[in-house]
């Protein structure tokens, strides 16, 4: 018969697979909701660029979705008010000027607030699911999470993650894919081990304000945080 201890393993191995299903879930809702999961993500690429205007090839690219959902999607949140139509111009190589369209947010729309609300909560942006979308780059020791993952304006970085030996080419594919969902770009730092300590021992700004402002700590083998206990 298995002993408490061995119950909770069972229970915390179960809370992986618990914890992913409830957000795709959560993301079906959003997309049945809104029409799409093409409409959830640019909806979110204007709401957390509210200042920013943006053509029809940086929508695709920044959202990543076909053309031809761009375009279908953009139009229906025109048509709703929900984005401007403005233009921008563009000068070519022999110096002729040329006037493209673009989209801006409607700060006049009506129904704004709540809809950010809902699609730019920090508790809905895979804060949970972070960890497992980074499993494949090496052994992560320290993970921390701030910015847009907490609803914190104040911080310098959204991702820090220390590890060594680590796949800086799956990492770039990983925020590439958050980034799409999220609808905003993600400042993010990864240093290995070494890197880490000289910087704590340095006082380096930029580490000792991420950790000293809100943050949130996603992964955590221990020895860093030992480290930095210390120097403090």
């Amino acid at each position: 018969m298995p002993n408490r201890l061995s119950l909770l393993g069972y229970f915390i191995l179960g809370l992986k697979p618990l914890i992913t299903w409830r957000i795709l879930v959560l993301m079906e809702t959003l997309a049945k909701l809104f029409g799409g999961q093409a409409r959830v993500k640019i909806m979110r690429l204007f709401l957390l660029n509210s200042e920013s205007s943006f053509e029809v090839e940086e929508v695709v690219s920044r959202s990543r979705v076909t053309k031809a959902n761009c375009r279908r999607e953009i139009n229906a949140l025109c048509a709703m008010g929900f984005v401007k139509q403005k233009f921008v111009t563009h000068e070519g190589s022999r110096g002729a000027k040329k006037k493209v369209p673009a989209w801006q947010l409607d700060i006049a729309f009506p129904y704004l607030s709540s809809i950010r609300d809902l699609l730019v909560d920090p508790s809905l942006l895979l804060r949970e699911d972070l960890p497992l979308r980074f499993k494949q780059i090496g052994k992560i020791k320290l993970m921390i999470v701030s910015g847009i993952f907490i609803g914190s304006e104040k911080s310098r970085v959204d991702i820090l993650i220390v590890g060594d030996k680590l796949k800086k080419n799956i990492i770039q594919q990983v925020i590439k894919g958050l980034e799409s969902e999220i609808g905003k770009e993600l400042d993010y730092v990864v240093l290995d081990g070494e890197e880490f300590r000289y910087r704590i021992d340095m006082y380096d700004k930029l580490v000792c304000d991420i950790l000293d402002l809100p943050h949130e700590k996603l992964i955590d083998n221990g020895q860093l945080s030992t480290y930095i206990s210390k120097k403090k």
